[in-house]
């Protein structure tokens, strides 16, 4: 259940509305995202790899994977890493996110989302500020869900994402240190690895959430 409402929350606001306020595009692609998935739910299951193709065909423009990997990697090890290996640690990243959300959005049968309106509360400044939402599942659960937006050449774009409390930007840098200590320090085998990584980390999350 949680990987289906992570890709949920991070699938809502992916579609490209530089006039619009942040809001607006989480509102807007909220809906165009579960209407897609409803349309398409059987045919993407046939056909995973197309499926994966479009999303990240739509996420590339709004998600800020280069943002996000650096922050995950944090300037302690990105210092130290050459231009090559955080291209290829970027590309490594994206490409494991946009696996884990296909995969889970897949899973997903039904649900709601709504967004909340914008308040004082989580405002930053005029380059980045914070969009609450909220998930309803078919059983009546509902998640709270928190992004963190950066606005970035006029345009606004995903920099976080927090589920149920639970911060995934620093779960997920939690988990580049520790698997540098595993690796002894070894960046290009951490990079080789990373796909691993976040799908025990998503395991070991949804276990969370679920209990």
């Amino acid at each position: 259940m949680f990987k289906a409402l992570l890709v949920l929350a991070l699938a809502a606001p992916l579609a490209v509305h530089a006039a619009l306020t942040p809001h607006e595009v989480v509102e807007d692609t909220s809906v165009r995202v579960m209407e897609v998935l409803d349309a398409n739910r059987e045919t993407y299951k046939q056909d995973t790899d197309a499926f994966l193709d479009g999303l990240n065909e739509i996420m590339n423009p709004v998600v800020d994977f280069r943002g996000i990997a650096r922050s995950v990697m944090t300037v302690r090890y990105s210092g130290r890493a050459t231009d090559e290996q955080m291209d290829r640690f970027i590309e490594t990243f994206k490409r494991s996110m946009v696996q884990f959300y296909g995969n889970a959005l897949l899973e997903f049968d039904s649900g709601m989302i709504k967004v909340l309106p914008p308040t004082g509360r989580g405002k930053y400044g005029d380059d980045r500020t914070s969009v609450d939402m909220e998930i309803r599942t078919s059983n009546g659960m509902v998640y709270p869900v928190t992004y963190t937006m950066v606005l970035i050449d006029d345009q606004w774009k995903v920099r976080n994402v927090i589920v149920e409390g639970i911060n995934m930007g620093l779960l997920f840098r939690d988990q580049f240190a520790q698997a540098m200590q595993s690796h002894r320090g070894d960046l290009d085998a951490v990079i080789d690895n990373w796909g691993t990584v976040v799908a025990q980390s998503a395991k070991t999350v949804e276990k969370e959430v679920e209990n």
